[in-house]
């Protein structure tokens, strides 16, 4: 029989985390170490989210060595970066890195609901803004679907706000500007868009 593992949050501590094309403004970040039988496996921000007792996910925060080639600096200049999401299994102790489609470490907030994660992503280049419904274990979204082009703020989680999950029946709203939100209908592995006619169909039963 496997000896059962004991997963732990450590402190909270506070970094600064420096943001912008030039990285001249910093902001106050909390960040606290993940453990794995009294080892740091990882460091991580923001609250986690149970998707079931045993499994539950949590944003990553990670150094990056800031020492440029020419610089001979020992210890290395590491600098804050807020990562991608961890799913981490309590049983096993068993930590991996979630690949959510078109998520930008940068701009998208993602917002949590049983295993469904919403979010505002960005292409590659940085131009266009979707909004996506991802669900884990899968490998491609449920929901993917443009919302126009980014904005292509300087400030961290700008290009929309945080989607808004209501549950029986399960539906998410986007909302990329104060005068463009949009709801979908979640059912299962697929996601359809509710108009003004269903609200009002839904509004008369």
């Amino acid at each position: 029989m496997s000896k059962p593992h004991v997963v732990a949050f450590g402190k909270w501590t506070s970094i600064k985390w420096c943001v912008g094309p030039e990285e001249r403004k910093c902001l106050d970040l909390k960040v606290r170490a993940l453990y794995i039988d009294s080892r740091i496996k990882e460091f991580t921000v923001g609250a986690p989210h149970d998707i079931t007792e045993r499994l539950f996910v949590v944003r990553r925060a990670f150094r990056v060595n800031d020492n440029l080639p020419a610089e001979l600096v020992s210890p290395p200049r590491w600098v804050w970066q807020r990562g991608g999401w961890l799913l981490a299994d309590r049983i096993t102790g068993h930590i991996s890195l979630i690949n959510l489609p078109e998520f930008d470490s940068y701009y998208s907030v993602v917002s949590w609901y049983r295993d469904y994660a919403a979010y505002c992503g960005v292409s590659d280049d940085g131009k266009k803004l979707f909004a996506v419904v991802f669900q884990l274990g899968r490998r491609k979204p449920i929901l993917k679907k443009s919302l126009g082009d980014a904005t292509a703020d300087d400030m961290p989680d700008s290009e929309c706000a945080a989607p808004e999950w209501e549950r029986r029946p399960a539906r998410v709203s986007f909302e990329a500007d104060p005068d463009q939100k949009t709801t979908y209908a979640v059912r299962g592995h697929a996601a359809d868009l509710i108009t003004d006619s269903d609200e009002d169909e839904s509004a008369s039963k």
